[in-house]
């Protein structure tokens, strides 16, 4: 957890932290969900007999999969939307794993559409490891995630804010900040329709995906942030030290 002192002059009775998950290998929050879940998979016989994993991606999970699909010798199919940043394509396909481009004037949603055809045309090509329904997403946080936060706010959290794209990250922490902090808030951040906050996803038009695994219930209290917010609070932190994506979630805390 690093502190955020963009806010401190403004709100100086208030401690801000964002998690810092640069350090995992693939540089990310999605190297511990995709971690587990082909671990998991693996441990219960249900790929490495030849199928290709295969998901939908923004990018940052297919990185982690691209990444631990090269180090356990699993072939690795991604499917992403058109406007995933070049850096994160070009990144897993430097891992060997194979990448598939939806329109991204479909946005987001059509990645997961797409994944699940592909998945549904050839079974037994492929082991669709499907990220938005697989429990093991949602509980690699509530086992690893949450507790660090936990530990490293001292257990004096009073909120914290997050977007969804899986639901993952939100329902595991979620889930286990409530149980350990009763009275902690959980926040959701709304982004705008397309093109939006990269990764993250509104859920308010008819026909949009609600992910599988997303447990609504632990959410507290919807904030609403348009992309220039997104990306001048990107700025701002990059001026105090911290280069950050504009969906990165945050902590606060009780002032000692």
């Amino acid at each position: 957890m690093v502190e955020i002192l963009c806010f401190k002059e403004e709100f100086p009775e208030v401690q801000v932290y964002a998690k810092a998950e640069y350090t995992n290998p693939g540089g990310s929050l999605k190297d511990r969900p995709v971690r587990r879940m082909l671990l998991e998979a693996l441990l219960q016989g249900k790929v490495g007999k030849g199928q290709v994993v295969l998901d939908s991606s923004s990018g940052n999970a297919g990185i982690a999969y691209a990444m631990l699909g090269a180090m356990m010798n699993l072939p690795i199919q991604i499917v992403v939307p058109g406007n995933a940043s070049r850096e994160r394509k070009l990144r897993i396909q430097a891992h060997g794993a194979k990448l598939v481009q939806t329109d991204p004037l479909e946005g987001y949603d059509e990645a997961l559409r797409e994944g699940h055809r592909i998945a549904d045309r050839e079974p037994d090509r492929y082991f669709h490891c499907d990220q938005y329904a697989n429990e093991n997403n949602w509980l690699s946080h509530y086992e690893t995630t949450a507790p660090e936060i936990l530990a490293q706010t001292e257990g004096k959290l009073t909120h914290f804010v997050s977007g969804i794209g899986t639901g993952g990250t939100i329902t595991g922490v979620g889930r286990r900040l409530k149980k350990e902090l009763p009275g902690v808030e959980i926040v959701q951040i709304v982004p705008e329709d397309f093109p939006g906050i990269e990764g993250l996803k509104p859920m308010e038009s008819p026909g949009d995906i609600i992910p599988k695994i997303l447990d609504q219930s632990v959410v507290d209290q919807k904030v609403r942030v348009t992309s220039m917010e997104a990306a001048h609070m990107c700025a701002l932190r990059a001026r105090y030290g911290i280069f950050a994506g504009q969906n990165s979630p945050w902590s606060a805390r009780r002032p000692q």
